[in-house]
């Protein structure tokens, strides 16, 4: 049994001894209750030592793929946990997986995993591990590392969000902050506004914590401020939810204009304005953010860094008045003992190093070609565009030819995973728009389905 252990890998010999011998199960022919070679031998053959493999197959003991006898060592576990199915990866907004491997998430709300650099995070990762045991071992603070929250503040500033130091929170991402926020400043029965199409995960923490939602239309300028005035007038609701820049899934950005007025109106009926911008770093042009236009007791704003660094170092933060924070510090404490101080570690060492900004900046030019690319496909395709957004992941589409029914079948010939058509509307209504993300819209899969939805008549 030979396991091709990689002795100058990072990863520690004895968790690649447990992903090869888990391998060599699932290729192999094996079946419940068989006997495993012995400890020296896979050791022997390997030039590993006898300890190391007998923790591994400890560790595949307690995930149920091996089971030990007395003295008659490792055997295949008869629950055939070897030959069980994988978790399928989650996806937000994306219909249900079939389970292959190789679907191309046309719909999916991130980067692909091929579009990640792992040398600036691996390096940055060393370094907190070598120079800071506070963040390898301990909570970060209440509010946050504050190496971290000035890093943050120095974003803010680029961005024209003038506010101090105390006034910034971090989260574990920005779901982690409309949890707080929401459970913090909302009660079940009240009343809010969210856009339509909207954050499908947003909706479902509102109905989670038994809050009403009315909906908004989104227009190409951001939310339609005629019909906003009309259900403040009506509802009075007690919050705003709005996504300002690239947003989730239209791909479009309020304007100038319609942010001054969505900021009065709130103003004028006593709303609180919750600005959520995880995309922020995707935007390098001009544009006006709510939080702009004064952090006050009625503006929150929420921020990102899960969408351009990584999906698994959970990063994000609120800002809002004194207030509020030190009510959410509360919560955030109480709920969760605080953010994770390592991950709040390695994001200060990337932004402090510059190495973050070329980061993004590479993102954008690269998300940049490949909406041009695939906005040129879906006229050929005589696709129907929402507003035919400037940057951003997403492009808001739909097919002039083909229904939705149609539209699915063609994704599932060619292996495209397609949004889920009730994911974006507050009150799961179909819909035959689609979420198209352009890091997934120029593969050949991609450009398959759409020519072929031009066919269908």
């Amino acid at each position: 049994m030979e396991l091709r252990i990689d002795r100058q890998a990072l990863v520690p010999v004895v968790q690649q001894i447990v992903d090869a011998l888990a391998d060599w199960l699932r290729r192999g022919e094996v079946s419940p209750g068989m006997r495993l070679p012995s400890v020296r031998q896979i050791a022997r053959i390997n030039l590993l030592s006898q300890s190391s493999v007998i923790e591994a197959c400890e560790r595949l003991v307690a995930q149920g793929v091996l089971a030990t006898r007395n003295g008659a060592g490792f055997f295949v576990a008869a629950t055939g946990a070897v030959q069980g199915q994988r978790d399928l990866p989650w996806s937000e907004g994306v219909e249900r997986q079939s389970g292959l491997v190789d679907e191309l998430k046309l719909g999916c709300g991130g980067l692909p995993e091929s579009w990640r650099e792992t040398d600036d995070l691996s390096y940055a990762i060393r370094q907190v591990s070598r120079t800071d045991m506070a963040g390898l071992f301990n909570y970060s603070t209440p509010l946050g590392l504050p190496a971290l929250r000035q890093q943050i503040l120095k974003r803010l500033k680029r961005l024209g969000i003038e506010v101090d130091e105390s006034r910034i929170l971090t989260t574990a991402g920005a779901s982690h902050g409309l949890d707080l926020i929401v459970r913090t400043l909302f009660k079940p029965g009240d009343c809010v506004v969210v856009e339509s199409p909207g954050y499908s995960m947003l909706f479902d923490l509102l109905r989670l914590h038994g809050v009403c939602m009315i909906e908004v239309p989104r227009t190409p300028r951001g939310p339609d401020t005629e019909a906003l005035e009309a259900l403040l007038l009506k509802y009075k609701p007690r919050g705003l939810f709005i996504n300002s820049f690239y947003h989730n899934p239209t791909g479009s950005c309020m304007t100038t204009g319609v942010a001054q007025q969505i900021l009065q109106l709130a103003k004028n009926h006593g709303a609180l304005v919750i600005e959520d911008d995880v995309y922020a770093d995707f935007h390098s042009g001009p544009g006006t953010r709510l939080a702009a236009l004064g952090i006050d007791d009625n503006v929150i704003y929420v921020g990102s860094y899960s969408k351009t660094l990584s999906s698994s170092l959970r990063v994000g933060f609120v800002v809002a008045s004194a207030d509020v924070i030190s009510r959410l510090a509360q919560v955030k404490m109480i709920s969760s003992m605080g953010a994770s101080g390592f991950s709040e570690s390695v994001l200060a060492c990337l932004l402090a190093s510059g190495a973050y900004r070329k980061l993004v900046q590479r993102q954008r030019q690269r998300l940049s070609t490949g909406r041009e690319a695939a906005l040129q496909v879906l006229e050929d395709a005589e696709w129907e565009v929402f507003g035919k957004p400037a940057g951003g992941l997403f492009i808001w589409a739909r097919s002039r030819k083909s229904d939705y029914a149609q539209v699915r079948t063609q994704a599932r010939r060619f292996g495209v995973l397609l949004s889920c058509p009730t994911a974006f509307s507050p009150s799961g209504q179909a819909d035959d728009w689609q979420r198209i993300n352009v890091a997934y819209a120029c593969d050949p899969r991609a450009r398959a389905f759409f020519q072929a939805t031009a066919r269908v008549c």
